[in-house]
Order: structure tokens, then C-alpha cells, then sequence
């Protein structure tokens, strides 16, 4: 069994422009950086064996500002990043409409089944090197809406239709188990 805590960057200067970064790297905006630092307060007695975050800059930043201080090792890796919103990337929020690319993808991009075979991809290397591990994973929406399909079992429509940031949930860490 694998213990994973899966943890939100922090908000960027998209997210405040109400646009989807995507694949580029994005900024963590002042409220970001903030939101990173209070998050470290929060979790300061949560055990980890490792951390893995997405490639893109602003989940390393929020990485780095999470688990600041401690002796615990942060590993970038590429399935772990956003969906790919192909031409949409950095374009208007309104743009990357998930409930229109599950299958279908983004123009020049990807579609959300193509994130939750990335990440099966991942489940598959945890289960092989990471057993009896507790895991922090710090990346972005796409990814922890394939985590609910993948370890939760839930359909693409399901994990859309229960996500927090429809009713604004935050909350400092979402559990997933791999078996």
C-alpha cells in the first residue's frame, strides 16, 4: 500500500488573469507564494518519504516552499504535468473546457484521457519502487482529477462533477491509497 497526500500549486498570475497556463511554466502570484509558506505551517508534522511534484516551474516553486527546511528529497516529473492545453495554453480560463476534452483533445493538445494514461503510467512506477511509502505529490487539476478516475473509480464525468474547486474546498491535502 502507497499513502499519497496530493497538494494544489499555489495560485499563479494566470489563475489571477482567469487564464489556463497549461504546459507553460507559470508564476506563482505574491498570493501563491503566501499560500506556499502558510501550507508549510500547516503540514510541518506530516511524514513523507518523498515528494514528487510536475516539471512545470510553478509546482516546483510550491514544491520547494511546501516542505522548505525539511530533509526530504523533491522529484520533478514530467507525467505529473497540467493537461496540455495545445493552443489554448495561456489562453482564457473559459477555453480549456474539460467537460469538451475528455476524449477529444485540445487543439494541438491533449485531452483528459490522454493525462490519466500518464498518470496510470506513474500509479504503475510507484507501485513498483515506492511500496509502504508515504508520498507528498504537488502538482495541478488535471492530474488530481485523473487520480479520482484512477484510484477513486470514478468516471471523467463523476470527478468533474465533485470537484472542489467548483465550490471553492480547498483544503490542505487530498488522500489517495494505492493498493
Amino acid at each position: 500500500m502507497i499513502e499519497i497526500t496530493y497538494f494544489v500549486h499555489g495560485t499563479t498570475t494566470d489563475n489571477s488573469e482567469k487564464k489556463s497556463t497549461g504546459w507553460l511554466p507559470g508564476e506563482l502570484s505574491d498570493k501563491g507564494l503566501q499560500q506556499g509558506i502558510e501550507l508549510a505551517k500547516i503540514i510541518k508534522d506530516q511524514q513523507f518519504d518523498i515528494v514528487f511534484c510536475s516539471d512545470l516551474k510553478r509546482a516546483v516553486e510550491s514544491a520547494k516552499l511546501n516542505f522548505y527546511n525539511r530533509d526530504i528529497k523533491i522529484k520533478k516529473d514530467k507525467r505529473l504535468r497540467e493537461c496540455n492545453y495545445g493552443d489554448y495554453n495561456g489562453k482564457d480560463s473559459k477555453l480549456a473546457d474539460y467537460h469538451s476534452h475528455i476524449t477529444d483533445k485540445f487543439p494541438n493538445g491533449e485531452c483528459l484521457k490522454d493525462v490519466e494514461k500518464r498518470l496510470r503510467s506513474f500509479v504503475k512506477y510507484l507501485k513498483a519502487n515506492y511500496d509502504g511509502k508515504k508520498i507528498a505529490i504537488v502538482c495541478h487539476k488535471a492530474p488530481q482529477l485523473a487520480f479520482d478516475v484512477i484510484l477513486n473509480n470514478k468516471t471523467w464525468p463523476q470527478a468533474l462533477a465533485d470537484d472542489w474547486r467548483i465550490e471553492h474546498k480547498w483544503q490542505p491535502g487530498w488522500k489517495f491509497i494505492i493498493q
